[in-house]
Parts: C-alpha cells; sequence; structure tokens
C-alpha cells in the first residue's frame, strides 16, 4: 500500500493535519500482528503506542464488550455503574491506593491530578516536572510536559509550574521547599526516551518529602498495568507516590484513564468539582476488567519481565556488535529504548519493509512496546530482523 491510496488523500481533504500517518492501510489485527489491505502481515511492536496490551482481537476483550454493549453502553455518571465498581476495585487492589476518579485519556487524568492537588495545597504553591517529560497535550498536562517541542507556540502555560533537569539531585535539592505542591515524574519516561530515574534521584526525592510533605504524582500511562514486568513503573523503584495516574492499555483498547489517590487525597473533591460526562463509560471499564484478570491472574506479568530481560540481553550484544551505531540500551519488561548513534527514522523504514513496525522517539531512541502477550519466537523474529537493517546500515 502506498501514499497514492484514495485514503490518504481523503484523509488530508477531511481531517486536520495532526499526525503524521504512516504508509499502510491497515484491514485488521490479530495477536501480535497487524495486516493491511494488501494482505502484508506486520509484527506490531509498538502496540498502538502501548494501548494494545494484549494484542489484537483479545477473546477475553471482546466478549466483555459485547456482553456490556448488549445491556447498555453509555450511563450518565449521575447514575451508579457496577463495570466502574467492579474496575475500581480491581485497581486499588492492585496498586494499593483508596480511591479512584475514571476518565477518558492520560492527559484527563493528569488534568484531574493538577486541579486536586490546586485545591489541596493552593494555588501559589509549586508543581515541579522534569525535563524531557510528557504528559499530555492539554493546557495543564501541557504546562506539566518538559519538551520544548510540543510547547512551543502555545504560551502562556499554567503559571507556578517548574521544570528541572531529569536526574539532576542538584536542581531537585535547590527547587524543592516549602513552597512545594508536588512532583510529577514518569520514573520511566516514554516520550522523552525511555529515561529512568536513578537510584540516587529516587532516594533523594523520598528524602525530600519527609522533610516538606509534597506530593508525588507517578505518572504511568505509558508504563504502567504490566508494562515493565510490574503493576507499575514506580514499583521498580523506592519511591511510593501518593497520586497515580493511568490511561492506554487501561480500557483494553477503548478511551480509559484514571486518577488514583492515597486516603490523605481521597476526599478532597467534593461534588461539582470534578466530572466527565464520559469518564468510566461502562464498556470500557468492562473492557479494563477483563484486560486485568488477564495480565494479574494468568501469569503474564513473570513472562513480560523474563522476555524482557532476555530481550534487552540480546540487544546488548547487538550494541557490543555495532558500537557506531547503537549507544545505550535500556527499560523493563516490554517498554525498551534503544538509543542510536543518529536519527533513527530510516531504522523504522527499513524494519517496516521487513514487515516489522517499531517507533523512533525524541529523535535517536528506538522505542519498543510489544503487546503484553508477546512471545520468545517474536521476540527472535524482531531481533533477526533489526540485526540485518543494522548490518545494512554499517
Amino acid at each position: 500500500m502506498n501514499k497514492d491510496n484514495p485514503i490518504f488523500d481523503n484523509e488530508k481533504k477531511y481531517l486536520l493535519n495532526t499526525y503524521k500517518r504512516i504508509p499502510i492501510e491497515i484491514s485488521h489485527g490479530e495477536g501480535v500482528y497487524l495486516y493491511s489491505k494488501d494482505r502484508k502481515k506486520y509484527l506490531d511492536f509498538f502496540a498502538g503506542l502501548a494501548v494494545n496490551a494484549l494484542g489484537y482481537s483479545h477473546p477475553a476483550i471482546q466478549e466483555a464488550i459485547n456482553e456490556q454493549a448488549s445491556k447498555y453502553i453509555h450511563l450518565s455518571n449521575y447514575y451508579i455503574s457496577d463495570p466502574q465498581i467492579k474496575l475500581a476495585e480491581l485497581l486499588i487492589k492492585i496498586s494499593g491506593m483508596s480511591k479512584v476518579f475514571f476518565t477518558n485519556s492520560g492527559t484527563e487524568a493528569v488534568e484531574a491530578s493538577i486541579k486536586l492537588i490546586r485545591k489541596f495545597y493552593g494555588p501559589e504553591k509549586q508543581i515541579i516536572s522534569l525535563s524531557d517529560s510528557f504528559h499530555g497535550r492539554t493546557y495543564g498536562s501541557l504546562s506539566l510536559t518538559g519538551r520544548e517541542a510540543y510547547r512551543k507556540n502555545f504560551e502562556p502555560l499554567l503559571q507556578n509550574i517548574l521544570q528541572i533537569k531529569h536526574n539532576n539531585i542538584n536542581e531537585l535539592e535547590n527547587e524543592i521547599n516549602k513552597n512545594t505542591a508536588a512532583v510529577f515524574l514518569e520514573f520511566i519516561q516514554g516520550e522523552g526516551g525511555i529515561n529512568i530515574i536513578s537510584d540516587e534521584f529516587d532516594e533523594k526525592l523520598n528524602e525530600l518529602k519527609t522533610k516538606f510533605n509534597f506530593a508525588i504524582v507517578a505518572d504511568e500511562i505509558q508504563s504502567g498495568l504490566g508494562r515493565t514486568g510490574k503493576a507499575f513503573g514506580f514499583n521498580h523503584f523506592k519511591t511510593k507516590p501518593d497520586l497515580i495516574v493511568i490511561a492506554k492499555a487501561l480500557g483494553g483498547g477503548l478511551p480509559l484513564g484514571a486518577l488514583l489517590t492515597i486516603e490523605k487525597y481521597s476526599e478532597v473533591f467534593k461534588p461539582g468539582d470534578h466530572g466527565s460526562t464520559f469518564g468510566g463509560n461502562p464498556v470500557a471499564c468492562s473492557a479494563g476488567t477483563a484486560l486485568l484478570n488477564e495480565i494479574f491472574e494468568s501469569g503474564l506479568l513473570e513472562q513480560v519481565s523474563r522476555l524482557g530481560n532476555y530481550l534487552v540481553n540480546e540487544l546488548n550484544i547487538l550494541k557490543n556488535n555495532f558500537p557506531s551505531l547503537i549507544k545505550d540500551v535500556r527499560g523493563f519488561g516490554f517498554m525498551i529504548g534503544i538509543e542510536m548513534a543518529y536519527d533513527c527514522a530510516n531504522i523504522v523504514s527499513l524494519m517496516r519493509e521487513k514487515n516489522v513496525l517499531i517507533n523512533c522517539t525524541n529523535t535517536n531512541v528506538v522505542r519498543l512496546l510489544p503487546p503484553l502477550i508477546t512471545e520468545k519466537e517474536q521476540i527472535d523474529y524482531f531481533l533477526y530482523n533489526f540485526n540485518e537493517v543494522l548490518k545494512e546500515l554499517k
């Protein structure tokens, strides 16, 4: 399929120019594979940007969607929805948090968390986030996002939000004080290039929290729900967050996000302070319950951890074999970054020619986000083709 297909012309004709489209017209997906209308089969190591945690056409997800859709598809949040309660109970069990607020997306969950922090601590207190972070594209979440490319042309953003350099302990100590309301962070940055907080940063953050009693907000939108081989990315570190924001995989492919809080912050919002027409959609929540049951009750976490270690070890062998091409390999589970010595957009294209779909982020980092159901056979297929591409480039 090429860009001359009429669907690409119609996309330009009818839709705002906000996406750089991949030149494939997808017909359907099954398991870890996507199929194009010209009958090509692609191994998907991007998983809808970490949304399709169980791949495509998963029977448990489809059954949950069909069963709930036959009852009601939407119910106003003025009514109690059984699918919301079931999913909230599961999330609290998995996370150890106290309360849940459902949204339609990750950026909405971030917006809710900002409002909660502002109400609890007051608007004059400062919120801190990290360089190279990505928290969303709405004005509040964009104010937290530490990448200038996303912020350019959209100022002025929210006041009293400061970005400090990722893993810079001196800046952390210098900027946090009694006027600090919260620190927002991705323990494992996604869009930023799979950047991981250091143990030293983690320890200092805990120390400062004890001293100044601010909130820690963990953005687990991309790294949560088993993606790293643990329930959440922060589970690889000592820091325990006060608020967690999740989305992407949560709805099993349907739009769904959530804000989770510890008991301390569970009564900050009162009726009328915040809300959502579609947040916690019953069909999406039913799919989310099916998804969590599959991830946390079928041994999938252990498989992701084991195969993720295998993938990282094999990639480090390639790094040793191609030191002029690969600078670093980092990540946990099925959230892995391969930092290249130069722009990696061409690698994405070359891998697509070999029927493997990957992503390039932050200019030179190949980002791997395979479905959690990926098995060793598919990892080996990726590794073989990635090795072939590296040999071509060398």
